[in-house]
């Protein structure tokens, strides 16, 4: 038998959350097999994810899942992008993208009671990978898509996701829209789409930069003036007044009208957007991966 010492039981500890003669009892029934100890602790229900959930996980991946006009994008956080990257990490984000997608599951807590082919619930793995890889993970937002239309789920670099109902058109030209609004981030599709008050409140900008001498000219003059710095923030800010990122030489309303189609709707999710993040540095981050933090 490998010998249990004190730093193998502190380790499998952090890894599960469960009791130091817990740990030591795991260790010492699976011979100090540390990845057979995490799973003897699971299988006697001593594993306590909750005990991880006050951490902040601000990081992890966006995964997706499509068949045809169907597509949902998934957001799972970590506490590292270092565990964003680990296998297992990998492997239960494609699952539960997967299993969002066939569930039909609406939203978050749906979806976590919804079962994987292993037959246990999203929200039973959940906590079998913790264990696994020692920090909270939470399975923090769902966006689902069903369309007869065009539609392009996309994701890049596994931080963003995006998805598009395109309605005309093609395939390619759907999941190129899906690209743009991934690297340009238009707040609003088309013109139609910008508040009212934005607008005003962009005229009050405007006005307040021009000079005495400008303010004095004909107000048919000024207002052309100002609609056309307007028209510029607007295209700024809209998806189609935006030149498209595959073909600059165009904008996006230009593309799409030329294949005699319209976008009806976008999401775009960003990996961990709202949430507060810690400020580790990454010698502290490898340290807390290695167990010596």
């Amino acid at each position: 038998m490998a010998e249990i010492t004190a730093s193998l039981v502190k380790e499998l500890r952090e890894r599960t959350g469960a009791g130091m003669m817990e740990c030591k009892k795991a260790l010492t029934e699976t011979n100090g097999d540390l990845e057979a100890a995490v799973e003897w602790l699971r299988k006697s229900g001593a594993v306590k994810a909750e005990k991880k959930a006050d951490r902040v996980a601000a990081e992890g991946r966006i995964a997706v899942a499509q068949d045809g006009g169907k597509a949902v994008l998934v957001e799972i956080n970590s506490e590292t992008d270092f565990v964003a990257k680990d296998s297992n990490f990998l492997a239960f984000t494609d699952a539960v993208a997967q299993v969002a997608l066939t569930s039909g599951a609406a939203d978050v807590e749906a979806l976590k009671a919804a079962k994987l082919p292993t037959g246990e619930s999203v929200e039973e793995t959940r906590a079998a990978v913790i264990a696994k890889v020692g920090e909270n993970l939470q399975v923090r937002r769902l966006v689902r898509l069903e369309s007869a239309n065009n539609v392009a789920a996309y994701v890049h670099g596994g931080k963003i996701g995006v998805l598009i109902e395109l309605k005309g058109g093609d395939a390619e030209l759907a999941r190129g829209i899906a690209m743009h609004v991934a690297a340009m981030n238009p707040p609003h599709i088309k013109a139609s789409d910008v508040p009212a008050e934005f607008v005003a409140k962009e005229k009050e900008i405007e006005l307040a930069k021009m000079s005495d001498k400008d303010k004095a000219k004909p107000a048919d003059i000024l207002e052309k003036i100002i609609s056309g710095k307007i028209a510029k923030i607007v295209n700024e800010v809209t998806l189609y007044g935006q030149p498209y990122v595959l073909n600059s030489d165009q904008t996006v309303e230009q593309a799409v009208k030329a294949a005699g189609a319209d976008v009806v709707s976008m999401t775009r999710l960003v990996v961990g957007e709202g949430i507060e993040k810690q400020t580790d540095d990454f010698a502290a981050e490898v340290m807390k991966q290695a167990g010596l933090a």
